[in-house]
Formats: structure tokens, sequence, C-alpha cells
């Protein structure tokens, strides 16, 4: 008899999970309170101003998952070469050549990733069922768990709480989390610019914040730029000829002139679920951790969760069974606190200046530029420790 699976939560990482049990024999239903259609996306020219950095890792999970051929297909950026400095201080650079490979990664589109795997759902047999309603319980059973909705109720041997950072199921399940709100609020900034395709992603660390470049498919790319939340409300009223030479004043490194097409301003914040799983509920992605979004790395850790949980389960006939849950969450927890706290160090350690703590950065950098085999394992993990 097949699993029955539920997810909550048809995004990146929802749909992810969703094709890999389904590609193990699952019944999967995914639950989701605002479907796509996939092939609209794929082929509209709507541009998305959310963007991921797909590392190595992640892009063979998608490969697997029979996402990645589309994704090749639609918008997408491989990146070569990744750079991190302070104004006027040391520069850090990852090239590709140091670990003798084609590319680092991939800048794409949330929406393309979701669509490209939404694609597969009908091949897998994976149904999909729009409920606009947030769940009202959650009832745990020795061999199943109900999902309970204000008119509708579903069985499953499992749920997966694929809902995000505020996840309702997390929160209905009582499973608290340690955390904070950063001081600093964060502007995405989609941008058409008048130059050629673009291969390397870089951050800039400044005092009021980082800032950063991320190369879409030519003419678009990407513009991240952390500050305080009443200066980014006032860029935000700005026109777009405005927003345009302020970016001017701040972004000294684009390749040519551009256009400002949209930006959107939202809140930053760290959060750390207390535990992954609570009988036949496991909590993946956002829902579970929820990272500083600096270079777009957030997604990569939700696409290891996936892989972790697909792993534990993998040829077992009750994927609820609790040793599995805890499994997963051993294998998953130290490496979701070990990147987020990487991140909070990037942060937080550049993020002012403090005159002896920026000649030590300076010396960091210059220092890191030069540890030959160290930075190439720096290079390997954050391409996902896989390609």
């Amino acid at each position: 008899m097949k699993n029955n699976v539920l997810i909550v939560g048809g995004g990146m990482v929802g749909a992810a999970a969703a094709v890999e049990l389904a590609r193990q024999g699952c019944q999967v239903t995914v639950i989701e309170n605002n479907p796509i259609d996939p092939i609209a996306i794929l082929e509209g020219e709507q541009v998305d101003i959310r963007v991921s950095a797909i590392n190595r890792f992640s892009e063979a999970l998608l490969d697997k998952l029979g996402a990645m051929p589309l994704i090749r297909q639609s918008r997408n950026a491989p990146y070569h070469q990744l750079e991190a400095y302070e104004h006027g201080s040391e520069h850090l650079l990852f090239d590709r050549e140091e670990v003798s490979t084609s590319h680092l990664g991939h800048l794409v589109e949330n929406n393309i990733i979701q669509a490209s795997l939404w694609t597969q759902f009908e091949e897998n047999n994976i149904k999909v069922v729009t409920v606009k309603d947030a769940p009202v319980a959650i009832e745990q059973h020795i061999s199943s768990i109900d999902l309970v909705y204000p008119e509708q109720r579903f069985s499953a041997d499992l749920v997966i709480a694929a809902d995000g950072g505020r996840s309702a199921l997390r929160s209905l399940a009582g499973i608290g989390v340690t955390g904070w709100q950063y001081q600093q609020h964060c502007m995405g900034i989609l941008i058409k610019l008048d130059g050629p395709q673009q291969v390397k992603t870089w951050q800039e660390f400044k005092p009021t914040g980082p800032i950063a470049f991320l190369p879409m498919q030519a003419p678009y790319a990407n513009l991240i730029w952390y500050h305080h939340g009443s200066e980014l409300k006032r860029l935000k009223a700005l026109t777009n000829d405005g927003l345009k030479q302020e970016i001017i004043e701040h972004f000294f490194d684009l390749p040519g002139d551009f256009t400002v097409e949209q930006s959107a301003v939202f809140p930053l914040a760290r959060q750390h679920a207390n535990q992954y799983s609570k009988g036949r509920l496991v909590l993946v992605g956002d829902a579970a951790h929820t990272i500083n979004p600096l270079a777009g790395q957030g997604v990569n850790l939700g696409f290891k969760d996936v892989a972790a949980l697909g792993g534990c389960l993998q040829g077992f006939d009750d994927v609820g069974e609790l040793a599995r849950l805890h499994q997963y969450e051993k294998m998953r927890r130290k490496d979701n606190l070990l990147m987020m706290s990487m991140m909070d160090a990037c942060y937080f350690g550049f993020s002012n200046e403090i005159k002896p703590l920026k000649s030590l950065r300076s010396l960091a950098l210059k220092m890191a530029n030069k540890a030959g085999p160290i930075k190439r394992e720096v290079l390997k993990h954050a391409m996902g420790g896989s390609f």
C-alpha cells in the first residue's frame, strides 16, 4: 500500500519535496492557496523580481527531479565568479577555475524554479488541492495524522510543512522558534542593463549594510540593498528615475547604463525551529529555518532538506516513523545552523565602522584570498559540496 503524504505549500521547496517523494512511490497531495499555471510562467515574458542563486548541489537535485532541463531552456544565468569586498579594501574572489568546473551556480527567478517543478506533477500523479483558509487543527494518531481546515479534513501518513517562515502548521503543532528580527530591511530591485551577459555576482559590505549584484539572464539583473527601514521606505517612495540616481550613487561597479523596472522592500528575520518534527508532521525549508538572504542562498538549504528527507524515507514502509524524521533532523540541523551563523558573521562583522575591526576585516579578506586549499574547500562548500 502506498504511503499517503500531504505537503502544505507548493513553493520551490514544497514542490521539490512533492516530486521527490512521488518518485519514491508515495501518493502525494499538495495543498496550496495560490496554485500556479507552470506553462504560462515558463512561456511568459513577465520577469520575477525574486531571484535565487542555485548552487551545484541544488542543480543536481533539480536535474534528478526533471526540473533543471526546463530551467536551462528558460531564463537563467550561470555565474563563474563570486566576489566579496569592502570598498577601498581587499577583494575576495572565488572563480570557477579554482575548482576546475564550468560554473559555480545559476541565478534563476524563483517562479521559474517553482514552475519547472510543477510541470512534473502530472507525470508523477501529484494532486493539487486549493485551500484558501488556514488550518485550524492537527490531530495526531498512532499510524496517521489528520489536518483539519474549516470546511475540509485531510488524512495522511505524513504531513510536510513547507508553508514558509510564518508557518501555520509549525504554530499549530506547538513547535517554537529561536531567532530575531534584524534592525535592517532589504530592498530588491529589478533592473534592465544596457550591456552584455554578466558572469560575476558580487557583494559589497558597507557600514549601513551590504549591497549585492545578481546577474540574471541578459538584459536583467537584481540588486540587493540592505539599509534601515526608514531609508528604504524613502527609496521605495521615489520614482524609478529617482531610484536610479540613488543606485548610481551607491552601486559603483554596475556594468553600464540601466533602467529600473520594479522594486520591493521586506523585513529580515533569522529563525530556527526548536525541533524539525512533531509526531507525523515534519518541517522543511523556511518553515524550519529562515536565513539572512545575503547572496540568495536560502533556497539551497531547503533543497538540502528535501534531499535529506527523501534519503531518510527511501524504502521504508511507514514514512511517518519517528525514527526516520529524527534522523532527518540530525542530518540537517547542524548544517543549517552553520550556514545561518556564517551569514550572520559576514553581516554583523562588516556592517560597522569600528576601526580595529575594519583593519581585521581587511587582513582576513587578504589572507582568505591567498589561502589556496582552504579557499577551495570554502568554495566547494558554497557550491553545496557536490558537483
